[in-house]
């Protein structure tokens, strides 16, 4: 199954295979520059069907851990100053997202939308120090009875040129639905609290609505 947001350019890249395919069939003589184009034609529709990939996870639901909004590695674990919204410390857990991973967001936590703010910006690589800040992001806050507020930041990187948020203040989410896109390489940096127990390790991979980041 493939994610909705990749709809028209997955229509888009296979008409424009076809085509390319077609006229490399009637018009390119030499039989090898023929063959390599087309196959590269069928990459490119491959490569963008796979980025687009839309797994269906059941997880199950708790109040009690967080659950790993992105498919991905883990590249940050440490206390930092959240400045944005909590302004004060708390535990930074970022998720980093190569261009061959699933890039659905999905709700780390059950409980009420408290924030949602887009943020123009930079295309840095996500991995940059000062992605979090500089880039295209969108910062959310859910807060649940257990955790109480949690925050997710979904950071474009080099690649990415759209990030699509689903979460809207006031709306009731559930822990593993589909909260979002980030469109082509990127990442997400979760904040929990100090007293948080962290169930992951640094360059762990990690898979979206599946996987325990945190518990209390």
């Amino acid at each position: 199954m493939f994610h909705k947001e990749g709809y028209k350019i997955i229509v888009a890249t296979l008409l424009t295979v076809i085509i390319g395919i077609l006229l490399a069939q009637y018009y390119i003589p030499v039989n090898w520059i023929q063959k390599t184009v087309q196959v590269v034609l069928l990459l490119l529709l491959v490569t963008v069907l796979q980025f687009f990939r839309n797994p269906k996870r059941v997880g199950a639901l708790s109040d009690e851990h967080i659950v790993s909004p992105v498919d991905g590695k883990v590249v940050v674990i440490e206390e930092v100053y959240e400045k944005e919204y909590f302004k004060d410390q708390r535990i930074q857990v970022s998720i980093f997202m190569s261009p061959v991973n699933v890039h659905v967001t999905r709700y780390a936590l059950s409980g009420l939308v408290k924030f949602s703010k887009y943020h123009p910006g930079k295309y840095l690589v996500a991995w940059h120090p000062k992605a979090s800040e500089e880039n295209e992001r969108t910062t959310i806050v859910v807060e649940n009875p257990v955790f109480g507020a949690v925050l997710y930041r979904q950071i474009a990187g080099a690649l990415a040129k759209r990030i699509v948020n689903y979460a809207k203040e006031g709306m009731q989410v559930t822990q593993g639905e589909d909260a979002g896109f980030i469109k082509f390489g990127s990442r997400v940096d979760l904040f929990l609290p100090l007293d948080a127990k962290i169930h992951v390790s640094l360059n762990q991979k990690v898979k979206g609505g599946i996987d325990r980041i945190a518990s209390k």
